[in-house]
C-alpha cells in the first residue's frame, strides 16, 4: 500500500479558497502471477520419466498453468491435468512384458500394426468424460494432419480422443479421424510443444526432452540394446503380424530376413528417432525454453513399457538436477 499526495481545495475562515493537501491510501494493483507452462515431448516408453518430472514439480510447490504434450507426453500431461496421475502412475508400474503385449491389439485392415482399441478402453475407464476444454489446466495434445502434414493443437473435445490422435505412431497404430481430418503421432512435426505452451499464455516454459541422450557427437546412437533378450521379444511380436499376413496374402515378402539385419520394428523405431531428434533440436533452436529437463534415457527402448519404475526414477532425478535452476528462475522474474 502507498501513500500518495493529492491536493484538495477546501473554504477557508474568510470563504476564500486554500489548498491542503490530504494524504489518502492508495492500493497498487497485485503483479500479475508468472504463468508457467510445460512442454512434455514424445519418446514412447520413455515418456513413463514425465512422471518422475511431475512428482518433484508438485514436491517443490511448482503447478503448471499450461501443459502441452506430444504423443506420451500428451497422455501423462493429459492424465495430471485432469487429476489421475495417481492411475496412470499405478498402471505404468503394474505393467509387465505380458500385459504389454495384451494390450497391442494386432490387425491387418488398417493402416497401422496397431488398432489401439484396447489402449483407448483402458483410458475410458477414468476419462471417458473428460473434455479438453474443461479441464482445471489449460492444455492441449499436439497431432499431425495426415494429408497436408499441418501441426494440428487440440484444444477441444474429448480428451482421451485428443491423446489418441497424439500418439498415433505411424505405422504402428491407425490414425484417428478428429473433425474430418485424419491425425496421426505429432513428434513429426513439433515433438517438443514449446511454441503451443507459450501461445496458450505461459510466461515460462519448462520442456521435458526425452532424446536429449541419442545423439553423441552429432550421431544417433542406438537408443536401445537389439542384442537384449526383452528388445528381441517385442521385435518378434511385432513382425509376427505382417508375416502372417504375408503367408495369408499368398506373398513371398514373409522370407527370412538376411543374418544381422535389421528387423521391421528396429527400422521403424530407428527410422522414427532419427527424424525425430532432427525436427526436435530444430524446433528448439528456434523457440528455446526457459529451462530444459533432460533425463538420461538412451538406453531405455522406445517399447519397453515394462520398465516403468527405471524411467520415472530418471526423470526424477533429472528434475532434481534442473531444479535449483528452476527456482532461481522463479525468484529472478518475481523479483523483476
Amino acid at each position: 500500500m502507498l501513500w500518495d499526495g493529492i491536493a484538495r481545495r477546501s473554504a477557508g475562515a474568510g470563504g476564500g479558497g486554500g489548498i491542503e493537501e490530504v494524504k489518502q491510501a492508495v492500493e497498487r494493483a497485485p503483479r500479475a502471477k508468472m504463468k508457467i507452462g510445460l512442454a512434455l515431448g514424445g519418446g514412447a516408453a520413455r515418456g513413463w520419466s514425465h512422471i518422475g518430472v511431475l512428482r518433484v514439480l508438485e514436491e517443490a510447490g511448482i503447478v503448471p498453468d499450461v501443459i502441452a504434450g506430444c504423443s506420451i507426453g500428451a497422455v501423462v500431461g493429459g492424465c495430471y491435468a485432469a487429476g489421475k496421475l495417481d492411475e496412470l502412475e499405478a498402471f505404468a508400474l503394474s505393467l509387465t512384458k505380458r500385459r504389454v503385449m495384451g494390450l497391442l491389439d494386432f490387425h491387418f485392415s488398417g493402416a497401422g500394426l496397431i488398432a489401439g482399441g484396447r489402449l483407448q478402453r483402458l483410458l475410458d475407464q477414468d476419462l471417458m468424460d473428460r473434455r479438453v476444454e474443461n479441464l482445471p489446466i489449460k492444455f492441449c495434445t499436439i497431432a499431425t494432419e495426415l494429408t497436408s502434414g499441418h501441426e494440428i493443437w487440440l484444444t477441444r473435445g474429448p480428451l482421451v480422443q485428443a491423446m489418441r490422435a497424439s500418439y498415433a505412431l505411424p505405422g504402428v497404430f491407425d490414425p484417428v479421424l478428429v473433425g474430418g481430418r485424419w491425425l496421426m503421432d505429432g513428434a513429426l512435426v513439433n515433438p517438443i510443444p514449446i511454441t503451443a505452451a507459450r501461445a496458450l499464455g505461459a510466461d515460462l516454459v519448462l520442456c521435458v526432452n526425452l532424446n536429449g541422450e541419442i545423439r553423441v557427437r552429432g550421431t544417433v546412437i542406438q537408443s536401445y540394446d537389439t542384442d537384449t533378450s526383452d528388445e528381441k521379444e517385442i521385435e518378434e511380436i511385432i513382425e509376427e503380424a505382417p508375416r502372417k499376413w504375408a503367408l495369408f496374402s499368398g506373398s513371398r515378402a514373409d522370407r527370412q530376413r538376411k543374418p544381422n539385419a535389421p528387423g521391421m520394428a528396429t527400422v521403424m523405431v530407428d527410422a522414427f528417432n532419427i527424424t525425430q531428434d532432427r525436427i526436435a533440436r530444430s524446433r528448439l533452436a528456434g523457440d528455446p525454453p526457459d529451462i530444459m529437463i533432460a533425463p538420461k534415457l538412451a538406453r531405455m527402448g522406445l517399447f519397453e513399457f515394462h520398465r516403468a519404475q527405471e524411467c520415472i526414477a530418471l526423470g526424477r532425478q533429472a528434475t532434481e538436477r534442473a531444479l535449483p535452476d528452476i527456482l532461481e528462475l522463479l525468484q529472478d522474474t518475481q523479483e523483476a
